[in-house]
């Protein structure tokens, strides 16, 4: 899904350009995405070279499973974080549960990328996606990244390829890149991500790599990404689970200044594009649901209320029967024990007010069913109790979703 060339967004402020292209659009950036046969037939295995040394920034999954390659990057990140280099990710095997031989295999794809691009082994970032459980096949990956190595290119077809060939279930690449102008230069921040199954709302089973042609630091990069990741990838969910594997990576050029408000707004809108593609691209998915909090006490209400509904089931299943069964939202934002009034809140369905005040019907179930019908659905739940907001994105479940994950290996 290549982004269209268009768009102003932000305010006079912060005016950010969308780009076409994702991490195609950084200039310097050069990616391939190759067929080394770890999968049957489509392409498993990006490289993705960056111009020089960069500083790197990472989030990584709180499972307490983690995969090799998040433990051998994790460790190259405390070595070489200022000087990363490269970023090396296969689909089709998740590299994880694998014991000393997979950490073994991930610091030697790192090796064998480092040797091809004659840099240091811990300036390369290594990432893995597919099955839990399977060792790489270390001959084919060595062989793969040869010709990775042979293939690169710059531009937005080259980032195609590399954000196809980290895709499992996904059944589209996600790309996405914003410029903006800074001290009379132009700035551009891309990236590319997979994630379509086994996503909660906090990280997900979901790959991300960002980067930017902005010089700023690397600590106030790494408070950036987590700011943008809390309020994007952490507040997206297709099924409520959670895998080995998450991890988003930042890169940009090395430098003394802090990010700056543009950069922080750049960087949250590449990751919040990344993340509703997600839940679009949802396993099974007919339906995407936008889900707001206002009238909050504080963002930290906002965003539990809006995650616990987002991750519903039964939420889900009725968005999914276009089944206006308001009191399934209200009942999950009760849950979680955040302090809702029960005497002060209200829905709104799309632009129509859909109860008031928790408890009068303001809308028809036909009307709210017709608004239903539609592939994208808003939803707001006003607390009326304060000024924060928060925003989420979920999708729904579907007999096609159980019919994928039945036979995910098989």
């Amino acid at each position: 899904m290549l982004a269209p060339p268009h768009a102003d967004h932000g305010n006079d402020a912060v005016r950010l350009i969308e780009v076409r292209g994702g991490l195609g659009a950084v200039p310097g950036v050069r990616l391939a995405g190759v067929h080394a046969g770890i999968k049957k037939r489509k392409t498993d295995l990006a490289l993705i070279a960056l111009p020089g040394p960069h500083v790197c920034a990472e989030v990584i999954t709180t499972n307490e499973i983690k995969a090799a390659p998040l433990l051998a990057t994790t460790a190259a990140l405390a070595a070489d974080g200022d000087a990363i280099a490269a970023i090396v990710c296969n689909s089709g095997c998740a590299n994880a549960c694998t014991g000393e031989r997979g950490l073994r295999d991930a610091q030697n794809t790192a090796r064998h990328a480092a040797t091809l691009l004659g840099v240091r082994a811990t300036q390369v970032v290594v990432a893995s996606t597919g099955v839990i459980g399977v060792t790489l096949p270390m001959d084919r990956l060595s062989k793969g990244l040869d010709r990775a190595f042979k293939a690169l290119e710059d531009g937005p077809e080259a980032a195609y390829d590399a954000a196809e060939a980290i895709m499992t279930t996904d059944h589209v690449p996600k790309l996405a890149a914003y410029a903006w102008h800074e001290n009379g230069e132009r700035r551009v921040i891309g990236g590319i991500a997979k994630g379509s199954g086994m996503i909660a709302p906090n990280m997900a089973t979901m790959l991300a790599f960002l980067v930017t042609d902005a010089a700023v630091s690397r600590a106030s990069l790494q408070d950036a990404l987590r700011e943008a990741v809390d309020g994007t990838f952490n507040m997206i969910s297709v099924d409520g689970d959670m895998s080995t594997n998450d991890s988003v990576y930042a890169c940009a050029k090395p430098g003394d200044a802090p990010v700056s408000d543009a950069f922080k707004a750049a960087l949250k809108a590449v990751c919040r594009d990344l993340a509703v593609a997600m839940v679009k691209d949802g396993e099974g998915a007919t339906k995407t649901l936008t889900f707001n909090v206002s009238g909050a006490h504080d963002e930290r209400q906002a965003r539990t209320i809006a995650r616990a509904v987002i991750n519903s089931s039964l939420v889900k299943t009725a968005l999914y029967g276009e089944d206006p069964n308001w009191g399934r939202i209200v009942a999950a934002a009760g849950s979680v024990g955040a302090g809702m009034n029960p005497e002060t809140w209200s829905l709104y369905l799309g632009e129509h007010t859909w109860v008031e005040r928790g408890a009068i019907e303001a809308m028809s179930e036909a009307e709210a069913h017709h608004v239903l019908e539609e592939n994208t659905v808003y939803v707001r739940l006003d607390l009326g109790i304060g000024d924060a907001t928060a925003t989420a994105w979920g999708c729904d479940l579907t007999g096609d979703y159980v019919r994928i994950n039945a036979h995910y290996r098989t």
